[in-house]
């Protein structure tokens, strides 16, 4: 509100403060701040005879109040009053979105003598904060502006590359398909399980600071019926292994499997401590029941046993067609005529670089993908514990049954498996060679498919020449 305006504007001024009067006899119109005159200029933007009859174009920010998240927001200018403190305290926060989350390497002094180490930390990025809205908060200056970070790097498909994409199935776990309708169960060291209160406590004292203590037990769950135990396991069992080609329950063999968990609960289950059989209706604990139960019901089973893989409810196809993700990791950019994403991301420095490399120079390879935001998992059990494990590549490779009819390749390059990663990581090629493997070829639905696991990529070349030399005499 400079002198000018006012000056320029002193007609206006004084018929709002003539109205002003009218509206408000009890206040004193000259106790008129510039504060006030801005806002009626605001709220008569475009209206002739009025203070704003002049303004052409109004900036509004009001944005920073509706939970807008933009991380380039340096300066915040607060020209309007607020209702409350925890609106102004929203409205700065927009400004304190971090530009960048790229980690700097930082060195500090140690106290005594102890010499440096070092770590690393975002850098300190400030926000420039102005007006009388904003005087509460403490402000220290700004020494250097902040620094964006890296340049994100763009990885998608490319429609022009659509002859490259690369379908794979998505699956939930697997199951056996049995000859026989009639199931019975053979019951071996490997079908008992134990209860123990080492894994959930059963009585919880509980003793505050201030007032009572309380006892909290289990007793709700161990008023429930044996039988519902027995059904909840049996009907678990069925949904997750014994569906037809529709995918629908079997239900005609429901009865056998409550006759088989019963006689699981009465023969396997080991009580210990004050356990007890309904803690198998929690949910963790079922699940490793059904599966104990269903792995002796294959034991029985005369004949031959198909394994097959259980798709997943819906979407049961994945691919390569929607990948569109940035990122700010390593990259190597491919061969238009060898891979439907634009880049390789890599993990490391060299491995996935050579890897993809190798993977361009070879003429059996009609086309590849590097498993990066993908999607593709492949189920696997460790400790009791259901997880998915995310291997490296997939390569298309031609193996004399011409390229119409490609092999499905799965590639895991490995590194030095050593104690727990060693364990996990065995468990992760364990359940992709011999069960996703094996389902997935037998459900004869998504192609041919075999996995491969290479320890040195620069020895990759002659590593998948000698798989494909053994699936032309016939092994597997």
């Amino acid at each position: 509100m400079s002198n000018e305006f006012k000056k320029a504007a002193t007609i206006e001024i004084e018929e709002f403060k003539a109205e002003y009067r009218q509206r408000f006899p009890d206040r004193d119109v000259e106790k008129l701040t510039d504060e006030d005159l801005l806002r009626e200029v605001m709220n008569t933007v475009g209206k002739p005879g009025k203070l704003g009859e002049h303004v052409r174009c109004v900036v509004s920010v009001s944005m920073l109040t509706e939970g807008w998240d933009a991380n380039t927001v340096t300066h915040v200018l607060g020209i309007r009053a607020f209702s409350t403190q925890l609106l102004c305290e929203q409205v700065v926060g927009r400004a304190l979105r971090r530009m960048s989350y790229y980690a700097q390497p930082h060195t500090i002094e140690l106290p005594d003598g102890q010499g440096a180490t070092e770590f690393e930390a975002f850098p300190v990025e400030y926000a420039e904060v102005y007006g009388v809205p904003f005087s509460f908060i403490p402000t220290h200056g700004s020494p250097n502006p902040p620094k964006p970070g890296p340049i994100p790097t763009r990885v998608r498909a490319l429609e022009a590359r659509v002859d490259c994409e690369i379908t794979f199935p998505r699956i939930d776990g697997y199951r056996y398909e049995l000859p026989a309708e009639r199931l019975t169960a053979e019951f071996t060291d490997d079908s008992h399980m134990a209860l123990t209160t080492a894994d959930l406590p059963t009585k919880v004292e509980c003793d505050p600071i201030v007032g009572e203590g309380a006892i909290h037990t289990l007793d709700d769950l161990k008023a429930r019926r044996q039988q519902e135990v027995v059904f909840v396991i049996a009907r678990r069992i069925l949904e997750q292994y014994f569906r037809d080609e529709d995918g629908n329950p079997k239900i005609w063999i429901f009865p056998d499997l409550v006759t088989i968990a019963r006689d699981w609960i009465s023969q396997c289950l080991k009580l210990k401590d004050n356990t007890f059989p309904q803690l198998l209706l929690l949910a963790e604990n079922s699940h490793n029941a059904a599966d104990k139960v269903y792995q002796a019901i294959v034991t029985a089973s005369p004949g031959e046993k198909r394994l097959l893989p259980i798709p997943k409810p819906y979407d049961t196809v994945g691919g390569t067609r929607y990948v569109d993700f940035d990122t700010t990791r390593p990259t190597f950019k491919t061969r238009p005529d060898t891979c439907h994403i634009s880049h390789v991301v890599a993990d490391t420095e060299s491995w996935e670089q050579k890897m993809a490399q190798t993977l361009e120079d070879m003429d059996e390879v009609v086309c590849y993908v590097k498993n990066h935001n993908v999607g593709f998992l492949i189920p696997y059990t460790i400790n009791g514990d259901h997880r998915n494990y995310t291997p490296d590549f997939i390569v298309r490779l031609d193996d004399d049954h011409g390229r119409d009819d490609p092999l499905n390749l799965i590639v895991e390059v490995s590194g030095q498996k050593t104690g727990k990663i060693g364990k996990e990581k065995a468990a992760k090629v364990a359940a992709a060679r011999n069960l996703w493997i094996p389902a997935v070829n037998n459900a004869g639905t998504w192609g041919r498919w075999a996995f491969l696991e290479i320890g040195d990529p620069w020895n990759a070349t002659n590593v998948i020449r000698g798989q494909l030399s053994q699936a032309g005499r016939g092994n597997p």
